[in-house]
C-alpha cells in the first residue's frame, strides 16, 4: 500500500472511528507520526485458521472493536450461506486480556443483528470451555476472544467450527474472503447488546454447561477409588492473571487436592499481567513467582496455566535442590506413560489405541508407545490438527480408540470431549500422576529419570526470533526462501536430507515448514508462527548423555543462526 493509501485510511478512520474512545485518542496521537502511521495501516489483520491475532489499538492492523465487528460480519455471513437457518447459532467467550470483554460483547452485537442466535459466556471462561460449549449447544460456530500466550499488548479473535475444533483451512478461506469484500465502517451491522437480549437473540449460558464440562474432565481421571494416591501433597498453582483460577481449583477441590497454594500476585485476572509481561508458561520468568512459592512451602511441584487456560507448565523439586522446569515434550512424556500405564493396569486401553503428536514434538514418544503397543499419528504443528483427526476418528466409529495427543507447546489432552488442547484436563492429570507416584515413594524428575533409562536422552527444545511490523515479515520470507533454496546445505551441520512441507508430506496439508534431518541423528524444523511475528526454531536431538545433548544443542543452533543473519 502506497503511503497515499495509507494517509487516506488515516484520515476516514480519524473521522469515523469515534465510538472507541481509546482508538480515537491513540488516531488523534499519532497525526504527527508517519512512522505510526504505516505501522497502524500499512495491512489488514490477516484473517487465518487461527483467526485473528494483533496488537491492540487504531487501524487496519490492529485489533479494535472495527476489526473485530468486520471480521463477526464476515463471519455471519459465511454462516448464514453455509449453515441451514435452523442451525444459525454461535458461542461467545473471552479471556482476562484488555477489551477482551469488549470485543465478545461487540462479536455478540454483528452475530445478532445478522440473524444469528449468540450463547455468551457471562464471565471469562477458558478456551477448552469454549470447544465444549460450541459442541454441547449445537452451534455452526464459535468465538473465542484471547491471544493465548502473548504479551499484554496483544489480543486475539479464535473461530471454531461446529465440531468445536479451530475451523479448517477451507472455512477460514471462506471467511476471510467474506471479510474482504466489507467496508468495514459501511457494510457492517450491529444491534445494542440489551436490545439483543431483550429479542432472545443473545442468551448467557447457563451454569448447567459449565458444570457438565467440569464433569468431563473429572471423567479423565485414571485413579480408581482404591488406587493408593497421596492427594495431600503440597501443590503450588498460578493462573498467571488468566482464565484458570474458578475451573482447576474448583476441578482440584472436586477430586480431592486440598493441599493447593495460589501464588497471590498471579491468581487474580488481569489483562496488564504485571508480574508476568510474557504470561507463557513456557517462559522462565513467568514460571519465577510459582518456584519461589514452591520453596517456601516445600511443594511438590507448582504448574501454571496461560491466561485462556489451554496450556499447563510445571516445575518439579529436583534431587540437586530447587526446582526443575520441565520442557513441555518431557511433561508430555510423564502423562502419556501415565496414561498408558494406568489405562493398561485398570483394564480401560483400547484394541486399538492411537495417541497424536505434531511433527515438531519430541520423537521420544514413539518407543513409549511401541511399548504400550499404541499407534502414533504425526501431524502439522498447531492442536487444531490433533482436533480434526479425533473428528475423522468419531467419523469412523473409532472415537474411543484415541488416548492422549500433545504439542512441544505445552499443549496436552486425554479426551475427546473438547477437540483443542485444555489446561483443565492437563492440571487434574498432573496432580493426580503426581500424587500416584508419590504413594509409590518416586517423583516426577525419578520418573522422568526413568523414561530416559528406558527409552534413550532425547533434547527438543524450541527457539524464536521476534520479526516485527512489514519488514520483519519480509525478513521472515527472505529467511525461509534461503534455508528452501539451500537444498539442505546449512554450513557446520552434515545434513542427510531436507522435507519441504509447502509441497505436501504424508498427505498432510501444504504447510510452509522446513524440516533436516542431521546425519548424526535428530532433526531441525523451521518455520513462522501463524499467530506470531516469530520464525521458530525446534531442534529435537539424541546423544548418550544430557553434557552431549546440551553441546549437540548449541553447535546446531549456532550453526542455524549463522545462516539466518545472512539474509
Amino acid at each position: 500500500m502506497q503511503y497515499t493509501e495509507m494517509e487516506k485510511a488515516y484520515k476516514r478512520w480519524l473521522a469515523e472511528a469515534t465510538e472507541d474512545t481509546d482508538v480515537a485518542l491513540e488516531l488523534q496521537k499519532m497525526e504527527q507520526d508517519p512512522e505510526k502511521i504505516t505501522d497502524a495501516f500499512y495491512r489488514s489483520l490477516t484473517f487465518g485458521t487461527g483467526g485473528l491475532r494483533g496488537i491492540i489499538g487504531a487501524g487496519t492492523n490492529r485489533m479494535n472493536i472495527y476489526t473485530v465487528a468486520q471480521a463477526t460480519q464476515g463471519l455471519a455471513d459465511y454462516i448464514r450461506e453455509t449453515f441451514p437457518r435452523d442451525q444459525w447459532r454461535a458461542a461467545v467467550s473471552y479471556d482476562s486480556r484488555i477489551k477482551s470483554r469488549r470485543f465478545a460483547r461487540t462479536a455478540a452485537q454483528v452475530l445478532a443483528a445478522n440473524g444469528i442466535k449468540v450463547y455468551a459466556f457471562s464471565r471469562l471462561m477458558p478456551t477448552p470451555c469454549l470447544s465444549f460449549g460450541v459442541r454441547r449447544l449445537s452451534c455452526a460456530m464459535g468465538i473465542m476472544i484471547t491471544s493465548s500466550h502473548n504479551p499484554a499488548k496483544y489480543n486475539g479473535y479464535k473461530v471454531y467450527g461446529p465440531d468445536g475444533c479451530q475451523i479448517t483451512s477451507q472455512a477460514a478461506k471462506g471467511i476471510s474472503e467474506k471479510i474482504g469484500r466489507l467496508d468495514l465502517f459501511r457494510d457492517v451491522k450491529r444491534m445494542e447488546f440489551e436490545e439483543a437480549q431483550e429479542r432472545g437473540m443473545v442468551s448467557y449460558i447457563g451454569e448447567e454447561t459449565v458444570t457438565a464440562y467440569m464433569e468431563a474432565v473429572k471423567a479423565q481421571s485414571l485413579l480408581g477409588e482404591d488406587t493408593p494416591a497421596c492427594r495431600d501433597l503440597p501443590i503450588v498453582y498460578s493462573p498467571l492473571n488468566g482464565t484458570g483460577l474458578e475451573p482447576v481449583t474448583r476441578v482440584l477441590k472436586e477430586m480431592g487436592y486440598e493441599n493447593v497454594h495460589l501464588v497471590k500476585e498471579q491468581e487474580q485476572p488481569d489483562g496488564t499481567f504485571p508480574t508476568c509481561p510474557y504470561p507463557n508458561p513456557e517462559v522462565p520468568q513467568a514460571m519465577e513467582l510459582g518456584i519461589a512459592l514452591a520453596e517456601n512451602l516445600g511443594a511438590e511441584f507448582m504448574f501454571a496455566t496461560d491466561p485462556d487456560c489451554d496450556r499447563v507448565g510445571i516445575a518439579v523439586k529436583s534431587a540437586e535442590g530447587g526446582y526443575r522446569r520441565l520442557s513441555a515434550n518431557e511433561t508430555g512424556l510423564l502423562l502419556f506413560d501415565y496414561v498408558c500405564a494406568r489405562r493398561r493396569a485398570m483394564g480401560t486401553m483400547p484394541k486399538t489405541p492411537v495417541m497424536a503428536k505434531t511433527i515438531v514434538t519430541t520423537s521420544l514418544a514413539e518407543p513409549i508407545a511401541a511399548h504400550y503397543g499404541v499407534q502414533v499419528v504425526n501431524l502439522l504443528t498447531g492442536f487444531k490438527y490433533i482436533g480434526e483427526y479425533i473428528g475423522r476418528l468419531e467419523a469412523e466409529g473409532r472415537e474411543g480408540d484415541f488416548i492422549f495427543g500433545f504439542e512441544e507447546s505445552c499443549g496436552y489432552l486425554s479426551g475427546t470431549y473438547v477437540r483443542d488442547k485444555d489446561g483443565v484436563n492437563a492440571a487434574l492429570l498432573i496432580c493426580e500422576m503426581a500424587a500416584y507416584y508419590k504413594a509409590q515413594g518416586i517423583s516426577l524428575e525419578e520418573k522422568l529419570g526413568q523414561l530416559y533409562e528406558a527409552y534413550g536422552y532425547c533434547l527438543d527444545t524450541q527457539r524464536s526470533y521476534q520479526f516485527e511490523g512489514a519488514a520483519g515479515a519480509e525478513r521472515m520470507e527472505r529467511i525461509m526462501e534461503a534455508f528452501r533454496e539451500s537444498k539442505g546445505v546449512i554450513r557446520g551441520l552434515e545434513i542427510a536430507g531436507m522435507v519441504d512441507y509447502s509441497q505436501g508430506v504424508d498427505g498432510l496439508p501444504k504447510s510452509n515448514v522446513l524440516k533436516f534431518l542431521l546425519k548424526e541423528g535428530g532433526t531441525v524444523i523451521l518455520r513462522p508462527s501463524g499467530t506470531e511475528p516469530k520464525l521458530k526454531l525446534y531442534l529435537s536431538l539424541s546423544a548418550r548423555n544430557r553434557q552431549e545433548l546440551a553441546l549437540l544443542e548449541q553447535r546446531t543452533a549456532e550453526a542455524v543462526e549463522r545462516m539466518m543473519e545472512g539474509c
